[in-house]
């Protein structure tokens, strides 16, 4: 079974698990198109929906190939370098060229560069935020699928490392977001309501992160 799209033809991936009720259509990021169902769905009844959603379909196959584009190459800060391979086991960055080796760790120098930035802009936004909070600790790791977490147990911030690729609004955003987590453990209102107080513009940045996780 495929999915076809301007010539392209997209495959269906059909996942039955017992005890599921409803079925559930999502495009994966090797732009399979996986559907959850229960044991009993019939392959009419998929294709049916199948071509019932066409349209969103579309537009998730659209979001997976500008998270492609947006994850393709050298990215540091906003901007993407072109890359050169050079012999010598290091990488340095040089008017918009990244020179390093093909074998180079390339999270290395992102760990290394978003160790201090990171933590100077949580301190920064922890000195200028509306309430107050615990002081928190920071943690920096790759995530795939979060950009933040909050531990409101420990006051442990982990920032996604991926963020040292994007511009400095959306490492921002994202720290003002878990920095709201320590006076609102869920996503209410209110929560979203100091999140504004402190990050005015912050669904423009929501809509923007989606196209690069």
């Amino acid at each position: 079974m495929k999915f076809e799209l301007d010539g392209k033809y997209y495959p269906i991936e059909i996942e039955r698990k017992l005890g599921q009720r409803n079925t559930y259509i999502r495009v994966k990021s090797d732009l399979v198109i996986h559907v959850t169902t229960s044991k009993l769905t019939s392959n009419k009844f998929i294709i049916n929906l199948i071509q019932e959603n066409y349209s969103k379909i579309i537009k998730m196959i659209e979001i997976q190939l500008k998270k492609q584009e947006n994850n393709n190459g050298f990215y540091y800060l906003g901007k993407k370098y072109k890359i050169n391979y050079i012999d010598e086991n290091k990488l340095y960055l040089d008017n918009g060229n990244v020179y390093m080796n093909k074998d180079y760790d390339t999270d290395k120098f992102y760990k290394r560069v978003a160790k201090d930035l990171f933590l100077e802009r949580l301190e920064y936004h922890y000195n200028h935020f509306s309430r107050n909070i615990p002081h928190p600790k920071l943690r920096i790791r790759k995530m795939k699928s979060r950009w933040g977490v909050c531990n409101i147990k420990t006051y442990n911030i982990t920032l996604n490392l991926e963020l040292i690729k994007r511009e400095l609004k959306y490492l921002d955003y994202v720290i003002i977001h878990e920095l709201t987590h320590l006076v609102y453990g869920d996503h209410s209102s209110a929560f979203w309501s100091v999140v504004e107080e402190n990050f005015p513009n912050y669904k423009e940045i929501r809509k923007d992160m989606k196209e690069f996780l």
